[in-house]
């Protein structure tokens, strides 16, 4: 038999083992997150919940054990709004390697005004792109002590309809919360992709995917109380919405692939089959926005000199 006809459909109910892995998922503990943390739990690996509230950590620990027995689960106190924090936050992880981690986390902040974190950047760009670009180079030697280790950024589809304004990346004259959430999530797709052809110039091992969950609802999403309760009301009432959109469990399965999955290549893209929203994952083709050489080496310098680090970020 071929190697080829020996590999099964990817299912996202059989996941592959991954007994032997070490993952870190930022944002682990609530949302699109939780979810990935407990389905990479499923498959035997162990899973890091990078949150800054070790309570809420706690409780997403709980619930994930309570579903897959046996799971192995660390909480990594983990600031991404606090830039200076980040190398002693890695420090903490005390891991020879580091198999993949997962660019999850993120604020998504509804109405004005624009708010900034301690060391003056709005919020969002902050936490969203900032916060992972330096969590990278931090990283970068347990990620390329792992055999083949992964940079799995989690992108929008809200990033589709928005461009990156180089001149004013922290929306200091033009703050619109949508906009400008949506900017920050182009800014972490952008970072992935570049990333990438980095890692490949200098033969790096890591590799640099992205991925997005498509539309994903809170009133789709099955309970995982005291993460999260959907009521059976919410659910009816959200019915029609799922023709088009469904729950997070299901916008992580994009991102899991995107881990897991030996046929996943570096710079490629994943998401949802159906429209790019809903469904199982499937490889996307890339918009040209999003990897725009130009203007992701500018958004590269803009990250160097806020974060004030290595502009191979580690990798070498």
């Amino acid at each position: 038999m071929s190697s080829v006809s020996q590999i099964r459909p990817w299912d996202v109910h059989r996941l592959p083992s991954a007994g032997d892995q070490n993952i870190l998922v930022t944002g682990g503990n609530a949302g699109i997150g939780y979810f990935v943390a407990e389905q990479l739990a499923a498959t035997g690996a162990l899973v890091v919940l990078g949150s800054r509230d070790g309570s809420k950590a706690d409780a997403a620990m709980a619930s994930i054990r309570s579903r897959v027995p046996g799971a192995r689960l660390r909480h990594l106190p983990l600031d991404l709004a606090d830039l200076t924090s980040l190398k002693a936050a890695v420090d903490g992880l005390g891991l020879g390697h580091l198999d993949a981690v997962v660019h999850n986390a993120g604020v998504a902040l509804d109405d004005p005004p624009r708010r900034e974190t301690g060391g003056g950047h709005e919020l969002m760009f902050a936490t969203n792109h900032l916060g992972h670009f330096a969590l990278t180079r931090w990283l970068a030697p347990l990620l390329s002590a792992a055999p083949a280790g992964r940079v799995v950024t989690v992108g929008s589809f809200a990033a589709r309809s928005e461009r990156l304004d180089l001149d004013d990346l922290q929306s200091t004259r033009d703050y619109r919360p949508k906009q400008t959430y949506g900017r920050s999530k182009l800014a972490q797709m952008s970072f992935g992709f570049e990333l990438d052809r980095r890692l490949r110039a200098v033969g790096s091992t890591v590799i640099s995917v992205v991925a997005h969950p498509g539309g994903a609802l809170d009133a789709l999403t099955p309970s995982r109380p005291p993460v999260h309760v959907t009521t059976p009301g919410d659910r009816l009432r959200a019915l029609p919405a799922g023709l088009v959109i469904q729950g997070k469990d299901a916008g992580a399965w994009p991102i899991v692939r995107a881990v897991l999955d030996p046929q996943v290549r570096g710079g490629d893209l994943w998401g949802p089959r159906v429209f790019g929203l809903r469904g199982a994952p499937r490889r996307e083709p890339v918009h040209a926005h999003m990897a725009d050489p130009v203007v992701a080496e500018r958004l590269w310098a803009a990250g160097v000199e806020l974060t004030g680090t290595d502009p191979q970020l580690g990798f070498h």
